[in-house]
């Protein structure tokens, strides 16, 4: 089966009555986990950004709190996990300051875990990477916002 365009999509779904479009989401939202966080995200939270950023930020320490440090190769499968997920709330949200937020946060959780990000060549690829999109989507914000988010950086970076 193939997918149609976006536009296509948008056309067929301005046609639907009411009661067709919240059947349509409601499949959706069944169908596929993701789809259903979206929709909680796009009805509950999205008028409540503050909010939101700071349940993530909540969940990002307690997953961060429960890796297993014991071991190198299980650590770096964890952070990437909780990257994956630290990503998939970014893309529902689709705001800069969020994700410059929740990256930053991210970022901060990795360096005061205890693992040692500097002697894996992995894990410090993977947070110069952070810092790369952080610095991209701060070049997308309002100067002042830029100027208090650059700080931010400058305490994650060593030296």
């Amino acid at each position: 089966m193939k997918a149609f365009s976006i536009g296509k999509l948008k056309k067929e779904l301005e046609t639907l009555t009411a009661e067709d479009l919240v059947e349509v989401c409601m499949k959706m939202a069944k169908y596929k986990k993701e789809n259903k966080e979206l929709l909680s995200y796009l009805l509950f939270d999205s008028n409540y950004e503050p909010e939101y950023i700071n349940t993530i930020k909540n969940e990002i320490d307690e997953q961060f709190s429960e890796i297993n440090k014991s071991n190198l190769y299980y650590a770096k499968k964890s952070i990437r996990k909780i990257l994956r997920t630290t990503n998939k709330y970014i893309r529902y949200s689709g705001l800069k300051r969020t994700e410059v937020e929740l990256r930053i946060h991210f970022c901060k959780m990795l360096q005061e875990s205890g693992i040692p990000i500097h002697t894996s060549t992995t894990l410090s690829n993977l947070f110069q990477g952070q810092i790369v999109r952080i610095n991209k989507a701060i070049s997308m914000l309002h100067e002042d916002l830029q100027y208090d988010y650059q700080q931010l950086i400058n305490q994650l970076l060593p030296g």
